[in-house]
């Protein structure tokens, strides 16, 4: 697998708990919106490892961006929560499954939003948002990430779900199957999921339920 080093040109918190970093990016380096690379520091690989983080950047723009929620137990995340202008990381080659097939309904469990981001900027960059969807759940107000961003996308077609605290803005409740028969009214088009395990085959289950056909449920794999 290629490596490649990347110098951090720019990181910052943009909530209580996820960091934005943007880095170099590599000569002839491409990817998808919604595809993802190996991620370490350098110098510290053997300590740390290294994990998998999409790109929250497009890929015409100049540099790389990830954009990643920090575990205070978490041995790598918490490293790259520390992190400064200046260090070095090393990525890897691109990979990913999850990539824009058509029009559809987004799903994502907190900090699993990142593989969406990506690919509803290009979308809204294309002037093709229309016909899709974000159903975001996160455990309170404060979780939400790029919140603003979507809100200007997407509308009233972002909707949030908080599962942990009492809101008068948002639904206060567990996405299930009743949900999602108040807030899709069409499951015969393409539906992509991202989140815990758990989140995403419960919610493969609900879909196929309601009529959901497995083709057209996108999921990484």
């Amino acid at each position: 697998m290629e490596s490649y080093g990347v110098k951090i040109l720019n990181a910052e918190f943009i909530t209580h708990d996820v960091r934005m970093i943007r880095v170099e990016k590599p000569e002839g380096y491409e990817f998808k919106p919604g595809q993802a690379t190996e991620v370490t520091i350098k110098g510290m690989e053997e300590n740390i490892g290294k994990g998998p983080f999409t790109f929250t950047s497009l890929n015409d723009q100049p540099n790389l961006e990830f954009t990643i929620k920090i575990y205070a137990d978490g041995g790598l995340t918490k490293q790259l929560g520390k992190v400064k202008v200046g260090d070095e990381l090393i990525i890897h080659d691109v990979w990913g499954a999850i990539t824009y097939q058509g029009p559809g309904v987004f799903i994502a469990g907190g900090a699993g939003v990142t593989p969406f981001i990506a690919i509803l900027k290009q979308l809204f960059k294309d002037d093709k948002i229309g016909g899709n969807k974000l159903i975001l759940s996160n455990k309170t107000e404060k979780d939400i990430i790029f919140k603003d961003e979507f809100d200007k996308m997407l509308g009233k077609n972002f909707i949030n779900i908080i599962t942990k605290e009492k809101s008068n803005k948002y639904i206060n409740q567990r996405v299930d199957e009743k949900l999602f028969q108040n807030l899709v009214d069409n499951f015969d088009q393409y539906f992509y999921i991202c989140g815990p395990e758990k989140f995403v085959s419960d919610l493969q289950d609900i879909l196929k339920k309601l009529g959901a056909a497995e083709s057209k449920i996108v999921i990484e794999k």
